[in-house]
């Protein structure tokens, strides 16, 4: 059986405000292709299928188009759980129309997925977190783990926590318990999987995933995961990766996109496995496309900073700019440079002259916060405190 495992497309998100749909359109048509190249029996995608619980209706669009192209009249299975992104209601609302197709999707840690024809095959049985589908006369047990938030997992594990003190226990040992639970579907004759959206324990944030943790509560070792798994595909760390101590069992494949500047010094991944029952899994990473890169320049003046952009005018990418100057740089300066290349995110100036850097300091504190207010209160649904913008002030002055 041949499996891909993929994770946080984030349809729908924007860089900057600069819509990032052309691009992920882009990435999903070469996904389907990829998918057809390679003959893959099954797709997983471990979560975050949108940027937020309420995506554009293009970008759903765009989901339900990929995943019609990838089931091929339901010769292939496709199997989606939720990350901490995705409203898992709205996701798996779809899920009976899907079957036809051979998708498989699943809400939340509780969800239980209908047995019966998926496409051109079956899931033979299921049950709170597992499934066990047949592909070709192959059987396979996936364990199913969309992101699993506090009251989601006490929810699932309601009954297995008899005691005060189990009903107190860590998150990672919550997550722990529930593996060990589920693991015990995995048979020597079946190949055995877990899917699953959640943060591991010395894994390496990109820098532009939302956080799942609080305080490190939401973190889990890397003991919590079966070892009977042949393969664990995760969701939610933007950057591909192995994560550490697990033999190169438990992956992260990474977001398709770089999605911030902190993600450009490495590749983006898909991983295709090979896998059979018991025996140990064949794994490849596959390269993916940058279709529009986000580039750092930092130049050594305006006039600089200017002939870069006349130099690249012809590429499309994304451009931060970063300029030593001893002065403002003025509002035609950056219209000259933004005539040339349309998608300049950011200019900002490097002052040599600190007297000039106080004063540009000041003119955009006061900038920086308006965006903080409006930021906070998207995130939150209500007004930031003026507790919490002083402690921010004093931290960026002690920055």
């Amino acid at each position: 059986m041949k499996v891909l495992h993929t994770a946080d497309w984030h349809l729908g998100k924007s860089l900057e405000r600069y819509s990032r749909l052309e691009e992920q359109e882009r990435f999903l048509q070469d996904f389907v292709d990829l998918v057809e190249k390679n003959e893959i029996d099954v797709v997983l995608i471990a979560g975050d299928i949108y940027d937020s619980v309420n995506p554009p209706a293009k970008a759903e669009k765009l989901f339900y188009d990929t995943l019609k192209k990838i089931s091929f009249n339901g010769e292939r299975l496709t199997v989606i759980i939720a990350g901490n992104h995705d409203n898992p209601e709205r996701l798996a609302a779809a899920g009976p129309l899907a079957m036809e197709h051979g998708i498989i999707i699943v809400g939340t840690p509780k969800s239980i997925v209908p047995i019966g024809r998926y496409g051109q095959h079956r899931v033979a049985a299921s049950g709170e977190g597992f499934i066990e589908i047949e592909i070709n006369k192959e059987r396979a047990v996936i364990l199913t783990v969309p992101y699993p938030s506090e009251k989601r997992l006490e929810e699932v594990l309601y009954g297995e926590l008899d005691t005060e003190e189990e009903r107190l226990d860590t998150y990672t040992r919550k997550i722990q318990l529930l593996f060990q639970q589920l693991s015990k579907h995995f048979r020597e004759d079946t190949i055995n999987l877990v899917v699953s959206h959640l943060f591991a324990m010395g894994s390496e944030e990109a820098g532009s995933e939302r956080s799942i943790q609080l305080g490190g509560s939401y973190i889990v070792s890397k003991e919590c995961f079966p070892q009977k798994a042949q393969y664990v595909a995760l969701g939610h760390i933007h950057k591909p990766q192995i994560v550490p101590g697990t033999n190169g069992y438990v992956r992260y494949s990474g977001s398709p996109l770089h999605y911030s500047k902190s993600e450009i010094n490495y590749e983006k991944k898909c991983i295709i496995i090979e896998l059979k029952a018991g025996e140990e899994a064949k794994i490849e990473e596959i390269p993916l496309d940058v279709y529009k890169p986000i580039e750092i320049w930092r130049c050594k003046s305006v006039e600089e900073a200017i002939e870069k952009c006349i130099q690249e005018k012809d590429r499309e990418l994304y451009a931060y700019l970063e300029i030593q100057t001893d002065r403002f740089i003025r509002e035609d300066e950056i219209k000259a440079m933004k005539s040339y290349i349309p998608d300049i995110l950011e200019v900002m100036p490097v002052f040599t002259n600190k007297e000039e850097r106080q004063d540009r300091v000041e003119i955009k504190e006061k900038d920086f916060l308006q965006l903080f207010h409006e930021f906070y209160k998207k995130e939150n649904g209500v007004e930031v405190q003026e507790e919490t913008v002083n402690m921010l002030l004093d931290i960026l002055k002690e920055e």
